[in-house]
């Protein structure tokens, strides 16, 4: 069975032309979408010390609940900030 696909696999394949996702004269895109990125990743990696020092104050104490998720919603707000100058700015 595969052996009388294979030519049709083939013609479906011709008449495609490979293009990169970001297009390569549109360098401020591409320098945006880095931005983001690393604004992303700079979040995961600031909310992996305060998620685990939030769920140890509320595991001691209840009240803290509160402070600590709003110390953990804080370093996303850098992505959607992110993302708003580059809506702004594009």
């Amino acid at each position: 069975m595969p052996e009388t696909l294979a030519p049709l696999f083939v013609v479906l394949q011709e008449n495609v032309a490979a293009a990169p996702a970001i297009p390569e004269g549109d360098f401020q895109l591409g320098m945006a979408a880095l931005a983001v990125g690393l604004a992303a990743f700079g979040a995961g990696y600031a909310e992996r010390g305060i998620g685990a020092a939030a769920v140890g104050a509320v595991a001691e104490d209840d009240d803290m609940f509160g402070r600590g998720l709003i110390l953990t919603v804080i370093p996303e707000t850098l992505v959607i900030l992110a993302l708003v100058v580059v809506f702004l700015t594009l």
